[in-house]
């Protein structure tokens, strides 16, 4: 059998054998491995002599492990040991390297004999211990001169720890028990002489053999989180953890810092262990923390070379997470004591000692230097706001942190500001600085006016001495200067705006509007640097309330968003004008008639010109939307300059005569272009498709700049002047053209739909009477669900906002737009996305017969034009109400079934609280309708939960539910004593219900109100259901 496991793991492994072969082996294995007896086949082959070949040791170990760790009875689990322990002493008892296992090998004993450890040594196998150190002695002598043993026993020592004691690993509460009673079990019984060996093998492989030395201190730094430490810290351990830091600094071996970081590492994961805060605050001491930091900081490598090309970056990040975890250290106690607590003292003053630390490294010119204490400064700014923050020890600090973070935030002396080469380097820089404003928030959130002075004084500065200067600065302080104030605004703007009532909100907008009147007055964007340009504009938009107050500042700013349009750096130039068209928005009632100026400065970057997408590889990953240059980047960004100018058109100090010349300047070559293009795109040519989407864009972008019409507006008080109108109609026409001859192109319908939306603002009412060409042309045979979808959200804005003049179009439309809506919905769904797309499409047309109802338009439904439709949309109604695997849509359907009863039904001849039923017959509005919803809508209530799918406990199951309920009551509302002889009479019979229950049914629908009998019928509904 041994063979036959032998010769299935060589098949099955070997990169040589046949593939159907291979499959067999590895069922085989497969197999062995669930075998109850498979792993005693496995042991002879994982140490047996002469060894088998490695993969098949590796395999037969794995399967054994397996056993094991899971179902091994305790006299098996001792077979297994004692093969395993003889193995092990036959294979490391001697220092001969030829008799080494491979280390993937290995790492499988080591994880057997972990799993063993769990399962024997409570009761089992108390000598655990002492058998692996005895593999420390190469002889019967009591030195431990055995470096294989020695390296095997350590390896095993951590994997103890690793498979009981690692807090990274999720455990179940039972498993968690079990490694807390071994963890105890191994404190009471062996933890002294294990400590004991880790002394020993120090004292003997120091300055001997650097690998033993690395992973005793591994093991220690592992167990000191769960040990007593007095076990494990002594003079001896931190005179050679000592020596080695130092040796690491003294010496240029690369071995020596590697021993050097080690000592490090075994420092931290002892501070790292758990105790009462005046323990931890006697562990820094008694571990010379401070002593340490102090030569390490003050070594060549970090000090004498920090700005060279040989600093030492690595060391230097290991120092700043060793303060760092001091820092966290000392914050937790700080936080956790009360004011009365005997460690608040000598915690403050730790914090004192080691907090220069932290912010030296902080200013560090490396960011992952940086980085590596930004948690303890967090950590610090926390304690200071829980904390008093006028507590004296804590305000000493607050300016020195903040003046760190500010240093920080400024690029360093390398840095290459819009470098393609560097955009990484940008990008990470951009991160920091997002961690960075956090920490600024944090101090703000500590001591306010602190704040304010400083961030005040920084700008001031920089602008004065940029004016004393004349210009002559280093840009990295100016691109600091406006960073900062531009997180100003965080304190300085409230809902938006600087001013409250004509006066600055609060002391920080008070000072940012004297930032911006010098920003101005300095003319700081004049400065030759792109950073300065960008960031120029980003705080003009941001605070534009400043120019409200102060047009006589408009016309400067606006002269340098114009020239920036035109900035030789491609990313600022992109931007601008995004930028441009958010400045000339927001103060479109401010800026004067300047149309001109700024349609001849911006003329030559109006033309458009489609470029068919580049395939970009797979490995081309944009780290920014900003840095993106694609040709669709700049068309998107290109259209920002289309509504820009029609924000400046359309202002108000241009008269209309000039709206119309101007307008006309900017549409006619977009005409042009789109009539030499048509015939080319009608033949099939791309470029030529692409060309005349984003000529048709530009167009609707362009409407979108003259109106600010929103769909909850009054469309007459936001049209431009009627000769204005009539120029986008000759746009609309010019678009409807396109359409017609391109309905079968998605970017062409896209493009229309979007211009569709924007001219609605423009042409108001006069859209309508073409209302039949838009429908027709964009919802094509080869519309997509979406598309449908999307066009009826548009719809309903449309027939909210022109309901009184829109019935007329929309009687004699309705019934081949509902036909070309059904198709849609009638097309099977293939796939996810698709089914997705369907259930929108469903909500938006119950949406759209909803919008036509609420607005007193429900005639068009019933009239003779329509009435072929009717049905169809009535049985749409039905079967989404009984759609139980589409709960959102049910309910819905049943508020539109509902919204019908109540615009048809007529008056209600029941009162809301009336105490016995009167006779008034129903008065629907629509004969026979009072009969038609008892006897259509009605039954659909019992419908759907009926489905097998259908469940109660299902939120969005109860909430359909509820609105059938409802329907219910308003059928009710209408109709009266008829519905309920109805119920009682037909409609409940033939749910089953007996005399009892409907009469029980009738009774709660005749005297809860909506919300009591919403309840009720949920609850009778549930107890049908058990």
């Amino acid at each position: 059998m041994e063979a036959q496991v032998e010769n299935a793991i060589e098949i099955a492994f070997s990169p040589h054998s046949d593939q159907a072969l291979k499959a067999q082996a590895f069922e085989f294995i497969s197999q062995l491995r669930n075998e109850p007896q498979g792993w005693s086949v496995c042991l002879p082959l994982s140490t047996r002599r002469p060894k088998a070949s490695d993969v098949v040791r590796h395999v037969s170990l794995d399967i054994i492990n397996t056993a094991v760790h899971g179902r091994l009875e305790i006299q098996e689990l001792l077979f297994v040991r004692d093969a395993v322990l003889q193995y092990v002493r036959s294979t490391y008892s001697t220092d001969g390297a030829t008799s080494q296992d491979p280390v993937t090998v290995e790492n499988k004993i080591v994880q057997l004999i972990t799993y063993l450890f769990i399962g024997l040594y409570t009761s089992n196998w108390q000598s655990f211990f002492d058998d692996f150190q005895a593999l420390t002695h190469a002889s019967a002598g009591a030195i431990k001169d055995n470096v294989n043993g020695t390296r095997f026993y350590l390896k095993v020592v951590c994997s103890l720890h690793d498979e009981i004691a690692d807090t990274m690993i999720v455990r179940s509460r039972e498993e968690q028990q079990q490694d807390n009673d071994l963890k105890d079990l191994i404190r009471d019984r062996d933890a002294p002489k294990i400590a004991s060996s880790w002394q020993e093998l120090l004292l003997r492989y120091r300055g001997r053999n650097d690998s033993i030395v690395e992973q005793c201190l591994a093991a220690i730094g592992k167990w000191a989180n769960w040990t007593d430490l007095s076990l494990v810290i002594n003079d001896q351990l931190l005179s050679i953890m000592y020596e080695l830091v130092s040796a690491g600094l003294s010496s240029q071996n690369d071995q020596a810092s590697h021993m050097r970081d080690v000592s490090l590492n075994t420092f931290m994961e002892i501070l790292g262990k758990k105790m009462k805060a005046t323990d931890k605050l006697q562990l820094i001491q008694l571990l010379k923390i401070n002593a340490i930091v102090s030569q390490l900081t003050s070594s060549p490598p970090l000090q004498d070379l920090r700005f060279t090309s040989n600093y030492d970056t690595d060391l230097a990040e290991l120092v700043a997470k060793l303060v760092n975890n001091v820092v966290n250290e000392v914050v937790i106690i700080l936080d956790s004591s009360g004011p009365a607590d005997t460690a608040i003292p000598e915690a403050n003053a730790q914090l004192k000692v080691f907090l220069p630390y932290a912010l030296r490294f902080f200013s560090d010119e490396y960011d992952e230097i940086c980085s590596s204490v930004i948690p303890c400064i967090t950590d610090v700014l926390t304690l200071f706001r829980r904390k008093n923050s006028n507590d004296g020890d804590y305000v000493s600090m607050l300016p020195s942190i903040l003046q760190a973070i500010i240093s920080k935030m400024k690029y360093d002396e390398t840095s290459e500001w819009g470098n393609e080469d560097a955009l990484t380097d940008e990008a990470e820089f951009s991160e920091l600085r997002k961690r960075l404003q956090v920490l600024q928030q944090a101090v703000a959130a500590v001591n306010e006016s602190l704040f304010i002075e400083t961030i005040s004084s920084v700008v001031a500065t920089s602008f004065e001495n940029f004016q004393s200067r004349q210009g002559r600065v280093d840009w990295r302080d100016l691109d600091l200067a406006l960073h900062e104030m531009f997180l100003f605004g965080q304190l300085g703007v409230k809902g938006g705006s600087l001013y409250s009532k004509g006066q600055p909100i609060n002391l920080a907008g008070e000072r940012l509007i004297a930032m911006m009147a010098k920003l101005i007055e300095c003319d700081v964007a004049s400065f030759p640097h792109p950073a300065v340009h960008l960031q120029f504009m980003e705080i003009c938009v941001r605070y534009y309330t400043f120019f409200e107050a102060n047009p006589q500042s408009i016309p400067q700013a606006l002269t340098k968003f114009v020239q920036f349009v035109h900035h030789d750096n491609l990313k600022v130039k992109r931007r601008s004008w995004y930028l441009f068209h958010r400045f000339v928005k927001q103060l479109r009632q401010h800026i004067g008639d300047i149309s001109q100026t700024v349609l001849q400065a911006v003329n030559d970057l109006l033309p458009i010109k489609a470029e068919l997408p580049e395939e970009s590889p797979d490995d081309d990953d944009m780290s920014s939307n900003e840095n993106d240059q694609s040709a669709d980047a700049k068309f998107t960004s290109q259209l920002y300059l289309y509504e820009a100018l029609g924000n400046i058109i359309s202002a108000q100090a241009v008269a209309v005569d000039n709206q119309v010349f101007y307008v006309r300047a900017v549409m006619n070559p977009l005409f042009t272009d789109l009539q030499n293009h048509l015939g080319s795109a009608q033949a099939g040519d791309e470029r030529a498709v692409l060309q005349v989407h984003h000529l048709v864009m530009a167009l609707g972008t362009l409407a979108h700049g003259f109106s600010e019409w929103t769909p909850a507006r009054n469309v007459s008080q936001h049209t431009p002047a009627k000769e204005v109108s009539t120029e986008f109609g000759r746009a609309a026409e010019a678009i409807l053209l396109a359409l017609e001859a391109l309905n079968s192109s998605l970017d062409v319908r896209t493009a229309a739909r979007s211009a569709f939306s924007r001219l609605v603002g423009v042409l108001g009412s006069q859209i309508l009477q073409h209302l039949p060409r838009w429908i027709e042309g964009l919802l094509s045979q080869a519309s997509s669900k979406d598309e449908m979808a999307t066009f009826l959200r548009l719809l309903d804005q449309v027939v909210f906002s022109f309901k009184n003049e829109i019935e007329g179009i929309l009687n004699s439309l309705l019934t081949p737009f509902l036909q070309c809506v059904f198709a849609g919905m009638a097309e099977p769904a293939t796939g996810t996305d698709d089914e997705i797309q369907l259930s929108e499409l469903k909500s938006q047309y119950l949406g759209f017969i909803l919008v036509i109802l609420n607005n007193d338009l429900g005639r068009v439904f019933v009239s003779d034009e329509n009435q072929p439709v009717f049905e169809n949309l009535i049985s749409t109604l039905e079967h989404f109400a009984k759609d139980s695997s589409d709960l959102p849509t049910a309910k819905l359907s049943f508020g539109v079934l509902t919204k019908m009863i109540q615009s048809w039904g007529g008056p209600d001849i029941v009162a809301p609280k009336a105490a016995t039923l009167t006779n008034t017959p129903p008065q629907p509005s629509l004969p026979g309708f009072d009969r038609f919803m008892m006897e259509r809508f009605s039954p659909l209530c019992w419908a759907l939960p009926s489905s097998s799918n259908f469940d109660l406990k299902d939120a969005q199951a109860k909430y359909a539910l509820g609105e059938a309920a409802s329907m219910k009551k308003a059928i009710f509302s209408k109709t009266g004593q008829q519905y309920l002889d109805w119920l009682r009479d037909v409609e409940l019979r033939g749910t089953g219900m007996d005399d009892t229950s409907i009469q029980e049914f009738v009774k709660a629908l005749g005297d809860l109100d909506t919300k009591q009998f919403r309840a009720y019928f949920q609850l009778l509904e549930s107890s049908f259901k058990n």
